[in-house]
């Protein structure tokens, strides 16, 4: 490491201004504080505190907290598309490498296109490549199926780093998640090939990897199956026919987005978040009683219309989006409330939303994605009202003690 330091060190004069690569010092930069602590500190006098925790080191955590699921994917990518084949024996790392192949260029996709858009916005502005797309490249994929065609993925990446952030000013200025804007933008100009019973599951032979499923293939997921049922009796099956219950469900070998069906991986995500102080557990816990309560309501008053209200609501939180949106996209401390009593508001309308969408709009049966995205356009005006009635009582009891 010492060896590389010394030559970044060397090299570095030709890309300050003046030198032989200056048009090129946003990407130098960018590169030399992802592997080392920038060496600029404040003035002499400056209140300022500095540590070894700059924003690129916390999106290094965000993106190590979302590892498990990521690895999680790479293997139920795997077992879905065996059970599909009808396999009884699963090999445990012929399924991780099949996933691993699928999800890779998906992933290459998303990094080049949005690293390449944001580099290009720097080199534009003159200012320091920010570090925010590290999390985002890698959630679109999570978020997305595992075989979404390429060309859609990048429109969506480009479409969402120009408009829903370059436009605002990058990192930090966003008013939404970009990555929820990336898969937004997928499902309304795309969706057939974001929904219905044949996308959750790779029927494909990545690097002639595995062995292709024929066209016809189809396999719903559960919150699929259940707005196709009525009644109370509603049975959630797998792939090859076999009952899913609420333990295949926690554990997410059931077929859904990339990285969004195992709970247990995004719990262990959110102990990393949480033990780092990088997440709020305000916002997470919120948005956890937000969808119990409106489940519990629903519940009460069930009806053959609406086959989701049927769902015991500790079961809604298991399926589809709802856990990972609460732990990784309500708790983005950009798009999100920042007042603590606001926090607890943000979250408990996510949580509410996304169940009253799901089991109320049965051609739309997964709400966490509107319902996030619903939010960030709202989380200003909830800390405006929170600081403002933290004003008007302060004013009130100003009044009280003068009188």
């Amino acid at each position: 490491m010492s060896r590389l330091r010394n030559y970044l060190d060397k090299v570095k004069p030709n890309f300050e201004p003046g030198g032989k690569y200056h048009a090129f010092h946003s990407v130098f930069d960018g590169f030399e504080t992802f592997l080392y602590t920038p060496r600029t500190t404040s003035a002499p006098g400056s209140v300022h505190i500095h540590d070894s925790i700059d924003a690129k080191r916390t999106m290094i955590i965000v993106v190590l907290s979302l590892l498990p699921c990521f690895l999680f994917g790479m293997y139920n990518t795997g077992y879905q598309h065996w059970l599909a084949l009808g396999e009884t024996v699963m090999p445990f790392w012929d399924l991780v490498l099949y996933g691993f192949l699928t999800i890779l260029p998906r992933v290459v996709v998303a990094y080049v296109v949005g690293l390449g858009i944001e580099f290009a916005f720097a080199q534009w502005r003159r200012e320091e490549i920010q570090e925010g797309f590290l999390v985002t490249g890698i959630i679109v994929t999570m978020i997305c199926p595992a075989e979404i065609p390429l060309w859609m993925l990048a429109v969506a990446v480009a479409f969402a780093v120009v408009f829903a952030k370059e436009v605002f000013g990058g990192t930090g200025y966003n008013v939404v998640n970009i990555a929820l804007i990336a898969r937004a933008f997928l499902f309304f100009a795309y969706p057939a090939q974001m929904s219905g019973d044949k996308v959750y599951v790779a029927t494909g032979a990545p690097f002639g990897f595995g062995t292709p499923l024929p066209d016809t293939f189809t396999g719903a997921t559960p919150l699929g199956q259940i707005a196709t049922q009525n009644g109370p009796d509603i049975v959630l099956t797998g792939i090859n026919g076999q009952v899913i219950d609420a333990w295949q469900a926690f554990v997410g070998l059931i077929p859904g987005s990339f990285g969004e069906t195992s709970t247990l991986c995004i719990l262990i995500g959110a102990v990393l978040l949480l033990a780092t102080g990088i997440a709020s557990w305000r916002i997470m816990l919120s948005v956890v009683v937000g969808g119990l309560v409106t489940g519990l309501i629903a519940n009460a008053f069930t009806s053959p219309l609406y086959p989701a209200s049927f769902i015991p609501a500790g079961e809604q939180l298991l399926l589809g989006g709802f856990a990972f949106a609460a732990v990784f996209m309500a708790t983005d401390p950009v798009t999100a409330a920042r007042t603590t009593t606001g926090k607890y508001i943000y979250g408990f309308l996510i949580g509410a939303i996304a169940i009253i969408i799901r089991t109320y709009n049965t051609g739309y049966p997964e709400g966490a994605m509107l319902a996030v995205l619903l939010m960030n356009c709202f989380a200003p005006l909830i800390d405006h009202c929170v600081v403002q009635a933290n004003i008007n009582r302060r004013l009130k009891r100003a009044k009280t003690s003068r009188a």
